[in-house]
């Protein structure tokens, strides 16, 4: 029988995860945001690519794109491997199991509508104050992949934040002791943090996002609504978008 693991290497293999995962992702933004906002530009007048074409040759764009949604989806298997169990359900630990997939599937929806029109009308006020950077979508008939590879990509974002940000951060840092609520809302200050290239208004949005979500795992314990209404409002974002940014550009400030 394995001894348990001590509180140090609970906190050293959080510290691994999150620095091969969301936790990088926090670092990089800091920088980006930095960067933006010391430039003579103002950030309302400052402009960020929402999933990129990598290269002009389609099957290599297609290619970078498959390679880095693959590469992103590694920390979670990590995780999974990490906290799996023997007995059933094997990702209880993580808040995942397929008792109720109708349910969690309507809750998920439903989160879709209390976090989706708050979080647009915020990113409007931010792009109206100058204090949010212009995000510009990719064209949605650039390669007969485009949309397939925006779900792909809404589906990974949907997993890699809540799997780790929710279901890990939250199992491993009850484990070394933390509260409920210091959990929660260290885990929203990460994700917000990880947004903050877009601007502060984008920040606080997702830590009030994180909040949410982190209340409701607390009180439910289940990972699988939490995981559509992130993937539904980001197909939402990256399809959705596109086509509104460019239908209604003046509104969107294109």
């Amino acid at each position: 029988m394995h001894d348990a693991p001590s509180r140090r290497r609970l906190a050293s293999e959080i510290a691994i995860v999150l620095l091969l995962s969301l936790g990088a992702s926090a670092l990089w933004s800091v920088l980006q945001f930095a960067d933006v906002s010391t430039r003579e530009a103002p950030i309302g007048e400052q402009q960020v690519a929402l999933n990129p074409s990598r290269s002009d040759r389609a099957w290599l764009d297609l290619a970078y794109q498959l390679t880095g949604i693959l590469l992103d989806l590694v920390p979670v298997a990590l995780v999974i491997w990490l906290l799996w169990r023997a007995r059933r359900p094997h990702l209880g630990a993580l808040g995942i199991d397929a008792a109720r997939p109708w349910r969690d599937t309507g809750s998920g929806a439903a989160l879709v509508l209390i976090i989706g029109i708050p979080g647009l009308a915020l990113y409007l006020a931010g792009r109206a104050m100058g204090l949010t950077v212009d995000v510009v979508p990719s064209p949605l008939d650039a390669h007969w992949f485009t949309v397939p590879l925006l779900l792909l990509s809404a589906l990974r974002a949907g997993l890699t934040e809540e799997v780790i940000v929710i279901g890990y951060l939250f199992e491993r840092l009850r484990r070394i002791g933390w509260s409920p609520w210091a959990i929660i809302v260290s885990a929203a200050l990460l994700r917000g943090v990880y947004h903050l290239y877009q601007g502060v208004p984008a920040m606080l949005g997702n830590i009030a996002m994180g909040l949410l979500f982190g209340w409701l795992y607390q009180r439910t314990g289940r990972l699988v609504p939490l995981i559509v209404a992130h993937t539904l409002i980001d197909v939402a974002v990256f399809v959705g978008y596109p086509w509104a940014y460019a239908t209604f550009p003046a509104l969107f400030g294109g």
